[in-house]
């Protein structure tokens, strides 16, 4: 079931830009979950905006998939519009 605060337009860019990392570093959600020694479920919650993702998991889930995590924060920043709204 997915949560109004984890679906917003905002948030969901932030996934998109994640999972298209991981998906172009070739890395699938079992890898993914293998390498945070978390069961696959962690990573597809996230993914599928069943479950927000800290900062502490978003750099984890980060170097997880060989990116620097002020390279994906760059990314995921691009990702969303000039202004913010939470």
């Amino acid at each position: 079931m997915q949560r109004g605060w984890v679906v917003s337009p905002d948030y969901r860019a932030v996934i998109d830009a994640l999972k298209d990392a991981r998906t172009q570093a070739g890395i699938s959600q079992r890898e993914l979950a293998r390498r945070l020694g978390k069961p696959p479920s962690f990573v597809n919650k996230i993914e599928q905006l069943e479950r927000r993702m800290d900062v502490l998991e978003f750099i984890a889930i980060a170097e997880a998939i060989d990116f620097r995590p002020e390279e994906l924060l760059q990314r995921v920043r691009a990702a969303l519009p000039e202004s913010i709204i939470l």
